[in-house]
């Protein structure tokens, strides 16, 4: 993949080339600059520190959409094995904006069920840029079904930025595909554990998102609709897309200040795309604890607790 990065940082990407100029000039020569590669090396990182503690509900946004963020297949690579995938809603397709099956996390079953962007150009159209059609999620809808008779944790791994509103997608029902998923999954007496990984994008992300916990990714986002929608709408100006950002609280932080979430997941330094393995392993590290205390939980309680914590969110006045 060619190398992308956001401007924000582009400083950073600049320093780490230089570093590794002087690095391979130590090499080929006899001088000794590991003073200057120190030197740089804290320089960097004190750049890094303070590029991202400081940014905006935009750049946050801007990383969760990052090129070279890890997407759901790369997570379901590194957390979980014995992944075997399951295609087709027995209906009228596949759906591949969704991907899913069964695996094994620690040698125990679970169902796992993610929202795939595409890399290049060729994959973004076989995807359709993470925008599931209804297949898709009558597709997971059948598999989640499939782990409820087989008592199987499901885990969910949102990241797009809306369902897809084409024609074709409403004339087959999309409404409906993403209204029944939303009931079903209320209704699911096993554990269910939702993560946003990149973006969270209104409808088409809450299908997969009813769950008994409910995490985020530090630099995803989750709302009901983009800042660029959002900016259209409120002001009929593109330009106002950093206001609108701010305006929506989409962050992480934001939603776990509100009670919308239940944790934030840290991501390494720089974001998920500068090492998404350590990244998966963070989570896969989150996920473990979750769901031991969900599976200690009975068939019952798992559906009323997960009823009520939807239930309480936001606040309501009579």
């Amino acid at each position: 993949m060619a190398e992308s990065f956001l401007e924000f940082e582009k400083k950073i990407i600049e320093m780490e080339k230089k570093l590794e100029e002087l690095r391979a000039l130590g090499k080929q020569g006899d001088a000794d600059f590991s003073s200057e590669v120190k030197k740089m090396q804290k320089k960097i990182g004190r750049l890094r520190h303070d590029t991202f503690k400081g940014l905006s509900r935009w750049e946050k946004t801007q990383m969760a959409r990052h090129p070279a963020r890890p997407y759901a297949y790369d997570y379901i690579s590194e957390m979980l094995s014995d992944f075997v995938e399951i295609h087709g809603d027995r209906c009228f397709g596949d759906g591949p904006s969704i991907v899913g099956g069964f695996a094994s996390l620690d040698d125990k079953p679970v169902l796992v069920i993610g929202q795939q962007k595409g890399r290049d150009t060729k994959e973004k159209m076989y995807r359709n840029f993470g925008m599931a059609h209804p297949e898709g999620y009558r597709k997971a809808l059948r598999m989640m079904r499939l782990a409820e008779k087989f008592k199987t944790p499901i885990i969910t791994l949102l990241d797009t930025p809306g369902a897809y509103p084409g024609i074709g997608a409403e004339e087959r029902g999309q409404a409906e595909a993403i209204a029944r998923s939303l009931i079903e999954m209320a209704s699911f007496k096993v554990p269910i554990i939702c993560v946003v990984i990149g973006e969270g994008g209104s409808g088409g992300a809450l299908a997969l998102g009813v769950g008994n916990r409910i995490l985020m990714m530090e630099y995803a986002v989750y709302s009901v609709i983009s800042p660029e929608g959002c900016a259209a709408i409120l002001w009929k100006d593109q330009s106002k897309i950093t206001e609108a950002a701010e305006a929506l609280s989409l962050t992480s932080e934001d939603l776990l200040k509100q009670g919308l979430i239940d944790e934030v997941v840290k991501e390494p330094l720089g974001g998920a795309h500068r090492s998404p393995k350590e990244t998966a392993h963070i989570l896969r590290r989150v996920i473990r604890r979750h769901l031991a205390e969900l599976t200690e939980m009975t068939p019952e309680e798992l559906k009323v607790d997960r009823r009520a914590k939807f239930r309480q969110m936001g606040p309501f006045t009579q």
